[in-house]
């Protein structure tokens, strides 16, 4: 292809031979064509503007179908506003009020408590174990030593908890002893702030004074329980700081504990970070994990030193973590904690010899985290909150010596009795039947029937111990019942939020194929059809709620907005005549469509199948790969040597870095043993390997010039595109290198003392690259020229007069890419701020993920692929494939939380969550910012319908990932009932859904909304087409 355009002048001879007449016929026609430029360039901003509008309305399309579909899909339960007190005994046989200085409910064993929280300590933290394997091994001493020498002081135990095993959904289940649901409403549901009952309520009721110390997430559940002056708070996300939290507890828990301070408190709440921490940043097998372990060691061996006899301490993890440090899932690392309990007098015991050793791993003797609950609240003597479904933690009651199996009946039975309460309550509200609990309450008449015998009657220990299974039994049943109950599911939700997902894939299906032939023509016809039903829509839906007032009146406006929409699209179609039209029917016309719609289809039925789920990647890679290969042979076929050479080489450019990128991985639980982890140093770490630490550097070096190669092939190297990629991109691309060096610096204590000094070096840099790409990258692309230069020759040839001036030769110098170069400017943007925020692995995959865009482009180009739909169906799964490739999977466990902190030294909205997105998200990102490249690309200025090909094209982009977020919908919703819904099928749904809206978004603002200034700048130098 020319890239060059040569215009030639034919000057008159002189302004003083032109006639008066030719003069002003000349400056009328030059009015002329700048009023005609001034019409085409208002025209052309309307076209945009309403086309943005369209995209807005298939944003709010896809929104409204993952709303109604979560709230249905979404577990939730209903929160009852009820709470326990003293006088109101679940024992009827019980005296009422008891003296509450002696216990309610049941004498209280403690007068205070200390609480210390060692945030994820899992369990094996806790145990010996002969070979030191690992750094966290044989850490930690003093749980497990204190359990087998004192077992009447101390017990140690398998702490399970409930998924999701994220900290403030964990914090709600050891407060109030429920099970975690997704959502939870109740009539006081204000903002995070627990408002159901809770240990922490009936503590405040009983007059009791609460310290806190450490995670800050304790004043966002419970705002206002916590002594002011003696509470001490701080920010916990900053997982890239080990000390700060830990150090600032010590310091204040320590002098508390002195004899001349424990009158000023009666609980206290110490919640540790580091061990969380240390395994966010490093994994556990890390010496920083080694370290924190040791520390918690110290600590709580000067805590028990300062202990009084009426004191209880507890200790306990609230999660643990998987092999690189994370949690969020329910893997059986993340779910396995620990929990310790400490009294300097005889309270505890066993119900055998066999149970004084601690359990040599999680799977023996487990007990769940809400049995914390009752236990807390009856070693208290506090009520039992109201909505607890845990029941009391054996070795708390049994006794120092023989099994006392009086008491664990008569705890077993408040327990219960509660339990009971609550039961009856919670099916009132919900209105459930009788048979609901038909089970339970076989189970609970019969034990309370012993129960009441055992109460007025002399029994032989053989029968308490009966009466104490049978209780037993009953709660357990119980909590299988709840748990079945919280699993029901909005089925006519789900099926609503479906049927909008699905109408929104066949919009634009119809759309992306008929903008090709009709561009933009009919976007305002489609609007203003869309705007009158959907008014019309939500009217009869708000009359509808009229007359039916048990329907919710905002979904069910939201409900015929979208439906009314789609319904006025439809009528818009048939005004136009082009829904009887063959041609603008989705259907697939040659082979590379037919290629597109066998990957999406392929993909999307896979989702079936919780094993195409986990290997994902690598089925992404298949594809990938053929598509290399097709594009390959199609190149062979190709007529002309130079287009046929350049296919032939991008072809295998772009399989070879498909498999490069395939190196980098970052395993999820299924899939070991059959997977190796690459993405850290190892696949218990969460630091980068040495070596990878050059990687940065690589690319700061090559990609710059990769980029000159492919823009040297135009020409297009000229203007803006010297400046932006071959000095801008360079030293954004070197100051990530060195920000990840100093990272490792900090990691490694290289700097030894001066720490704190390379944090702030660190977060200078971080600042000052995303400055460069955010705010002089788009300020610099709004007002750039063309990257073009124009070249003006004189000269004369034999027919030209001696006294006429030479003929002027006006050559642009890459005009036949003129929009792509220009487009591309924005594109090296988002790859710096991209880069800045993934872990070095992360930015080679970045790295090959933009040259495999560049390979992409040649490809389209060289098999004339601009108006096919294989282009943009391509450009998505890079985008899906390099996800995994930057470290990520679709679970909760993957989020990679601390890179909310590179630039930042604690948490600040929005731009903390921003930038956990841009680094989960950042290949789709790059992907959907690129999407106009495919028919921009090597396109001269005076193309015709550029706009309505790149609707085209961002269209079938948007409708890959609809289709893709449609089928994990569904098969979700298919397999509600499967083992692995909350594993596998559930964050994979979340994780399409959060992509197609996420893509939408920048779509409209990023993609849609960039090509604006890039024609602006087009046309004020070739004019309006």
């Amino acid at each position: 292809m020319e890239s060059n355009a040569t215009f030639t002048a034919f000057p008159n001879s002189g302004l003083s031979n032109t006639p008066q007449s030719q003069v002003e016929e000349e400056d009328d026609k030059e009015d002329r064509i700048s009023a005609t430029n001034k019409r085409k360039r208002l025209r052309f901003q309307a076209s945009h503007t309403l086309l943005i509008g369209f995209f807005v309305w298939i944003l709010s399309l896809h929104a409204l179908g993952i709303y109604f579909f979560t709230k249905g899909f979404l577990l939730t339960r209903l929160v009852l506003d009820f709470h326990s007190t003293c006088g109101a005994s679940p024992l009827l046989s019980q005296p009422q009020g008891w003296n509450t200085s002696s216990g309610c409910w049941h004498p209280k064993t403690f007068n205070k408590a200390v609480i210390i929280i060692i945030d994820a300590l899992r369990y094996d933290f806790t145990i010996p174990f002969d070979c030191e394997h690992h750094h966290y091994h044989n850490a930690l001493k003093v749980l497990y030593e204190t359990a087998i020498e004192q077992p009447h002081n101390a017990f140690l135990l398998p702490f399970i908890a409930d998924p999701p095993t994220a900290t403030l959904q964990r914090l709600k289940g050891l407060t109030t002893g429920t099970l975690p649901t997704f959502v939870e409403f109740g009539s006081n549901f204000a903002g995070t702030a627990i408002e159901e009952d809770n240990l922490l309520r009936q503590l405040r009721a009983a007059g009791k004074n609460l310290v806190h110390l450490g995670d800050d997430t304790w004043h966002s559940l419970f705002p206002g329980y916590f002594d002011v002056n003696l509470t001490h708070a701080y920010d916990s996300f900053n997982v890239w700081d080990l000390h700060t939290v830990d150090n600032g507890v010590t310091e204040h828990i320590i002098p508390l504990l002195h004899q001349e301070e424990v009158e000023k408190w009666d609980v206290i709440i110490g919640h540790y970070l580091g061990v969380d921490h240390a395994g966010h940043r490093y994994g556990p097998d890390h010496p920083a994990m080694a370290n924190k372990l040791h520390q918690m060691d110290a600590v709580l061996r000067e805590i028990m030193a300062l202990l009084d006899e009426h004191t209880l301490l507890v200790v306990m993890g609230d999660h643990g973590m998987d092999a690189k440090g994370d949690h969020g899932g329910e893997s059986d690392d993340e779910v396995e904690a620990a929990l310790w309990m400490y009294s300097k007098k005889s309270a505890f015991g066993r119900l055998d010899n066999d149970s004084i050793k601690p359990p040599s791993n999680a799977k023996e003797r487990p007990t769940a985290q809400i049995d914390l609950v009752p236990t807390l609240s009856l070693l208290l003597g506090l009520p039992i909150p109201y909505n607890n479904l845990g029941s009391p933690i054996t070795e708390a009651f049994v006794g120092v010596d023989q099994p006392d199996w009086k008491n664990l009946m008569t705890v077993n039975a408040i327990s219960s009795g509660q339990i009971g309460s609550y039961q009856r309550s919670y099916s009132l509200a919900r209105g459930l039947n009788d048979d609901v609990f038909q089970s339970s309450d076989v189970l609970s008449e019969k034990a309370f029937r012993h129960w009441f015998n055992a109460e007025v009657s002399t029994v032989q220990q053989t029968e308490l111990k009966n009466v104490f299974e049978m209780l037993t039994a009953y709660q357990k049943d119980t909590l299988r019942i709840y748990r079945s109950l919280w699993a029901r599911f909005d089925i006519t939700s789900m099926v609503e939020g479906i049927a909008i997902l699905i109408v929104a894939v066949c919009v634009l299906a119809f759309y992306a194929k008929s903008a090709g032939l009709h561009g933009v023509e009919y976007i305002p016809a489609y609007l203003l059809q869309i705007g009158k039903y959907s008014v019309a829509g939500a009217i009869l839906c708000g009359v509808v709620k009229i007359v039916d007032s048990s329907l919710v009146s905002m979904d069910t406006i939201l409900l015929g907005l979208g439906l009314g929409g789609v319904l006025g699209f439809g009528v818009a179609v048939t005004m136009t005549g082009t829904a009887i039209r063959y041609d603008d029917l989705p259907i697939p016309i040659s082979v590379w469509d037919w290629l597109s719609v066998i990957f999406t289809l392929l993909q999307a039925i896979g989702f079936a199948s919780n094993s195409y789920t986990i290997w994902e990647d690598e089925i992404l890679l298949c594809f990938l790969s053929t598509f290399g290969v097709v594009a390959l042979v199609s190149s062979f076929r190709q007529n002309s040597v130079a287009i046929r050479s350049a296919g032939i080489a991008q072809s295998v450019l772009f399989l070879i870095l498909t498999r490069v990128a395939s190196l980098s991985r970052l395993c999820r639980e299924e899939q070991m043993p059959h997977c190796k982890s690459t993405y850290y140093a190892s696949s218990n770490s969460s630091t980068s390997a040495p070596w990878q630490l050059l990687i940065p550097l690589f690319l700061a070096i090559t990609l710059p010039l990769i980029i000159k190669l492919y823009y040297s092939q135009t020409l297009s190297y000229k203007g803006p595109a010297v400046l932006w990629i071959g000095v801008a991109l360079r030293i954004g691309l070197l100051a990530i290198a060195g920000f990840w060096i100093l990272d490792a610096a900090d990691d490694n204590d290289w700097f030894g003392n001066r720490k704190p000094m390379v944090r702030v070096f660190k977060m200078i840099i971080a600042r000052l690259t995303l400055g460069l790409a955010f705010v002089a990258g788009t300020t610099y692309y709004l007002w750039a020229k063309p990257c073009v230069n124009i070249e003006v020759s004189s000269r004369r040839n034999g027919t030209t007069a001696p006294h006429d001036p030479p003929k002027k030769t006006i050559t642009v110098v890459g005009y036949m890419n003129m929009h792509g170069s220009r487009y591309f400017l924005l594109v090296c943007n988002w790859v710096i701020a991209i880069i800045l925020v993934q872990k070095p692995m992360g930015a080679g995959a970045i790295g090959a993920l933009v040259v495999q865009i560049l390979a992409l482009l040649e490809i389209v180009d060289a098999n004339n692929l601009s108006q096919s739909a294989i282009g943009p169906v391509i450009l998505g799964a890079l985008g899906n494939f390099h996800f995994f490739k930057t470290g990520h999977q679709a679970t909760l466990a993957s989020i990679q939380w601390e890179s909310a902190f590179i630039p930042l030294q604690t948490i600040m909205y929005p731009w903390s969550p921003m930038l956990v997105i841009l680094n989960s998200f950042g290949a789709q990102i790059l992907t959907a910012v690129a999407v106009p490249l495919l028919v921009t690309w090597k396109q001269p200025p005076k193309s015709r319908g550029l706009l309505g090909s790149i609707a085209k094209a961002m269209a079938t982009f948007i409708l890959y990932h609809a289709i893709i977020n449609l089928a994990t919908t569904m098969w979700a919703a298919w397999l509600r009932r499967h083992l692995m819904l909350y594993r596998i099928f559930s964050p994979r749904f979340m994780t399409g859904a959060a992509v197609l809206l996420l893509l939408d978004l920048i779509g409209i603002c990023v993609a849609i909304g960039g090509v604006r200034s890039n024609f602006i700048s087009v046309a004020e130098v070739f004019g309006w087409q």
